[in-house]
């Protein structure tokens, strides 16, 4: 009997998530197998929405943004009756082996789903935050990276013609990875992380007096802190406002958002996400069940959904010493 496969992306959308959805496809039809796809993450596993999916619908996918499946938050699915009809559902149509593309909240859905399908349940990393545990990165997180990037050099230049402080917020909910990098590529002067974070006076200090420091080294200059979004208690509005009072100087807060999100795949999401998805789709009907495929080491892991969320994942220590020693010792 033809295996049936599903596939789902999850929670927050994040670029490369298409690249995945297109190597599970190609994979698993070359095995002979029928895939699907679920519409709107667990929404549409419990109402039964789905597509039929094949190489044709998944031509030049690689460099497209977003998810083809489109994807929802769904809270009612950590209800025990949401899990026992989506495993109806599943049961219904026939599937042997569901993809869950997501972060730590779609993995937790994934888990919830195992309590009442016996089917073979597979999560690959789909999010911009980089905060899943037992993989180096995830599906997303490079090209967050760069649009922040980007957006921060951009800024530099309008901060530069007025000698203005510019506060950037970058997402990463409650992990620092892209405040951390995206400080570090786009040579900003200070950068707040979570990790990190210690108290609002301590914060300011160090902020005062590095910017003390370099206004005595070159006079009036622009500067600009990257904020790592839910860090400073009050928001980006309210830091802005106690450094200009502190500094008499103007103060513009940015932030970034849901930018982040979008935009074409760079290269290093495009082959992570090509390189797990195709990985995954060979686990098809294999006894292993209930894990997230990531990547360390250059090499491809099977690590149990549970302690993809068990564990706060560390910031790396090169890019935290690089962070020290290039910012004057002065960090949040």
């Amino acid at each position: 009997m033809t295996k049936k496969i599903a596939i789902l992306t999850s929670g927050g959308d994040a670029p490369g998530m298409n690249a995945c959805i297109r190597a599970i496809v190609l994979v698993c039809e070359r095995s002979g197998f029928d895939v699907f796809g679920y519409k709107r993450g667990y929404n549409g596993l419990l109402k039964q929405e789905y597509t039929k999916l094949c190489a044709a619908k998944v031509h030049n996918l690689a460099q497209r943004g977003g998810t083809i499946l489109h994807s929802a938050r769904c809270l009612e699915f950590k209800e025990d009756v949401s899990g026992q009809q989506a495993a109806d559902n599943l049961q219904a149509l026939g599937i042997d082996t569901l993809f869950v593309i997501g972060g730590d909240g779609s993995f937790r859905g994934a888990q919830h789903l195992g309590r009442f399908w016996d089917g073979q349940i597979i999560g690959l990393p789909g999010t911009i935050d980089n905060d899943i545990a037992g993989t180096d990165a995830t599906i997303g997180y490079f090209t967050a990276i760069e649009t922040a990037v980007e957006s921060v050099d951009k800024v530099r230049d309008t901060a530069d013609a007025f000698e203005r402080i510019f506060l950037v917020e970058v997402m990463g909910r409650h992990a620092g990875f892209l405040g951390l990098n995206g400080a570090l590529a786009s040579a900003a002067d200070y950068v707040i992380l979570p990790e990190l974070f210690e108290n609002e006076d301590s914060t300011l200090g160090d902020i005062l007096d590095q910017l003390g420091e370099r206004r005595e080294q070159r006079g009036d200059v622009s500067y600009i802190i990257i904020l790592a979004e839910n860090v400073w208690p009050a928001g980006i509005a309210d830091l802005a406002e106690k450094i200009e009072a502190r500094t008499k100087t103007e103060v513009r807060p940015v932030i970034l958002g849901h930018v982040q999100r979008g935009g074409s795949p760079v290269s290093q999401d495009r082959l992570l996400a090509l390189k797990l998805g195709a990985y995954a789709a060979t686990l098809v009907g294999k006894p292993v069940t209930g894990v997230m495929i990531g990547e360390q080491n250059g090499q491809a892991v099977a690590v149990p959904l549970s302690s993809t969320w068990a564990t706060n994942k560390p910031l790396d220590t090169l890019s935290v010493e690089t962070m020290r020693l290039l910012m004057n010792n002065r960090y949040a």
